[in-house]
């Protein structure tokens, strides 16, 4: 098991602190160019909220998660739930760079007939856990799943990753004292703290004081910059220790990270760029010619 943990893992990739960082750090970069890509070519979708979780979900899947893309179902994988079902771009585009299914699917998003719809589907896209969209439910799903590996014995963990507008939903708050009553130290749930939610600033439609809520649940609390890999991998670790208390990581983050225009502005939260706009934000990016390659062997 231990060999086939380690093969399925790119962070075991040989070079130093610095060069991980920054094939993280060109990882979230792709990520945010096949998000614009997809919802200007869909004329659909979230760019705003996919954008802020850029590096959290580079660290996640081309760093720490053990996943082996060619066996999908890999009984040792570990498991990630997309709470925020919305951002499911970032997540494509995760999967299709990591190569559990050819990137060229990607300009199918939200196309009738594709696997790739507007939330992820769990029933028609590789790498996709469990099927969300609906806010709030994730991470019951999260708990169901840390609970299954606690029964069977088995080593793999469980990550959820959430938006802060999305915490407002009280299922959220009966999972988090499930999982602190059954000690489900198996369970990470990350928080992509922007700020924003469709309506507005999080604070006025109402607000959700993260760290001392999910204290008073009984959860270990971590804090990062949600868009620095060192202080990231650093959080992740941190969570990993265990304690017999499930885990949260709160991700400082800025909706819309990357592009000028999109940054810190609600009304990104669920339109799509068009091609003047996707023209702009991709020379931002620095997007021209070949990409260097990413953890995992994937390049562009």
């Amino acid at each position: 098991m231990t060999d086939q943990r380690t093969k399925a893992a790119p962070h075991n990739q040989p070079g130093t602190p610095e060069e991980r960082h920054a094939r993280l750090a060109e990882a979230a970069r792709q990520l945010r160019v096949e998000i614009l890509r997809m919802t200007a070519q869909a004329g659909s979708g979230h760019p705003g909220g996919s954008l802020s979780s850029a590096e959290i979900i580079a660290c996640l899947y081309f760093d720490v998660l053990r996943l082996d893309p060619a066996r999908p179902s890999w009984p040792e994988r570990d498991r990630f739930v997309l709470s925020k079902g919305h951002a499911a771009p970032v997540l494509y585009a995760a999967l299709a760079l990591r190569g559990f299914f050819p990137r060229e699917l990607l300009a199918t998003l939200r196309k009738t007939g594709s696997c790739l719809q507007g939330h992820p589907h769990m029933r028609t896209t590789p790498g996709v856990e469990v099927s969300t969209g609906s806010l709030g439910q994730g991470l019951s799903m999260a708990c169901g799943l840390a609970a299954a590996a606690r029964i069977d014995g088995a080593g793999w963990r469980t990550w959820c990753l959430l938006g802060d507008g999305e915490t407002q939903e009280g299922q959220v708050w009966e999972a988090a004292e499930a999982a602190a009553h059954f000690r489900l130290d198996n369970l990470v749930a990350l928080v992509d703290n922007n700020g924003l939610q469709i309506d507005g600033p999080v604070s006025q439609v109402m607000a959700v004081d993260q760290v001392p809520r999910w204290q008073s649940f009984g959860w270990r609390v971590l804090e990062a910059d949600g868009h620095s890999i060192p202080d990231l991998l650093a959080a992740m670790q941190a969570a990993l220790a265990g304690s017999g208390r499930p885990a949260v990581i709160v991700c400082r983050t800025t909706k819309g990270k990357g592009v000028s225009f999109m940054e810190g502005q609600a009304d990104w939260h669920g339109k799509a760029p068009t091609p003047e706009q996707l023209a702009r934000a991709l020379e931002e990016l620095g997007c021209s010619g070949q990409g260097p390659a990413l953890p995992g062997g994937v390049s562009r």
